[in-house]
């Protein structure tokens, strides 16, 4: 009688069971490391925009071209700078640490820069377009804390806009 083989994995303890988990959930175990190793993006925004709002303190007149509006309540030009230069900076690192780590991709930068580049602008522009909104309507509550909330709100509407586009279109 010929023996049966055990195709089936055994997982024990936590380790184990996070590895189930990666098993039987690749998507979401992916979308939950995207989330995790986009903290180092996360990091990265949080510091370049302090030390960036720091630098460019007296840079504080009134900025308005196009939709983005920074009176000098918001940050003026200052804080355009400074929440541009941070997210330039994140998206930056996002894109090698998540090709790297999350996805694992080999492809080559050159065939999907450019989807990544219009990613990033998309989100790049609702990014630097909301922070005044936003800090407008959180500053009469919860004052100096009103950048970093607009923050967080960007950082949200980021990963609503690249995870498809990276899981989908630029990492494949």
């Amino acid at each position: 009688m010929a023996e049966q083989v055990n195709t089936q994995k055994e997982y024990h303890g936590v380790i184990g069971a996070i590895k189930h988990f990666k098993d039987k959930y690749p998507n979401i175990w992916q979308f939950i490391m995207f989330n995790i190793f986009s903290n180092v993006a996360t990091i990265t925004n949080f510091v370049v925009l302090w030390i960036s709002d720091a630098a460019l303190k007296n840079v504080d007149s009134a900025f308005s071209w196009w939709i983005f509006h920074y009176s000098t309540d918001q940050g003026g030009l200052g804080g355009f700078i400074a929440f541009l230069l941070a997210y330039v900076c994140s998206q930056i690192v996002n894109f090698f640490v998540q090709r790297k780590v999350v996805f694992g991709s080999h492809v080559q930068i050159r065939r999907v820069i450019f989807w990544y580049i219009l990613t990033v602008t998309v989100a790049g522009i609702i990014s630097v377009w909301l922070p005044p909104y936003i800090i407008g309507l959180t500053k009469p509550t919860i004052g100096g804390w009103a950048p970093t909330v607009a923050n967080i709100v960007n950082i949200v509407v980021q990963v609503a806009i690249n995870w498809p586009m990276m899981k989908f279109v630029i990492m494949k």
